[in-house]
C-alpha cells in the first residue's frame, strides 16, 4: 500500500479512529487497518499517540466524500 501523506499528531488525546476519520473520511473498511500496516510500532503507541508522532496515511478511500470541518473561530492555518 502507498503512501498519500504524513499526519503529525499536534496535541494529547488526539485518537487515531478520530484522526482516520477527519483525515481520510472513516475509520472502518479496512481503513484503520491499512493505517496499523503503514505504520508499524504505532499499534504499541496505544489509541492516543503522543504529540510529534508522525503517521504515514494511505489514499482516501475511493467513494469516501470530502466532508469539510466546520470551524468555531479563525482562519485555516
Amino acid at each position: 500500500m502507498a503512501v498519500d501523506r504524513i499526519y503529525t499528531v499536534r496535541r494529547d488525546g488526539e485518537r487515531l479512529d478520530k484522526i482516520a476519520r477527519a483525515e481520510l473520511g472513516r475509520e472502518r473498511g479496512g481503513t484503520f487497518e491499512a493505517i496499523l500496516d503503514l505504520n508499524p510500532g504505532l499499534a504499541a503507541l496505544g489509541d492516543t499517540p503522543p504529540p510529534g508522532t508522525k503517521i504515514r496515511l494511505p489514499a482516501r478511500p475511493s467513494g469516501t466524500p470530502v466532508t469539510a470541518v466546520p470551524r468555531i473561530w479563525g482562519e485555516p492555518a
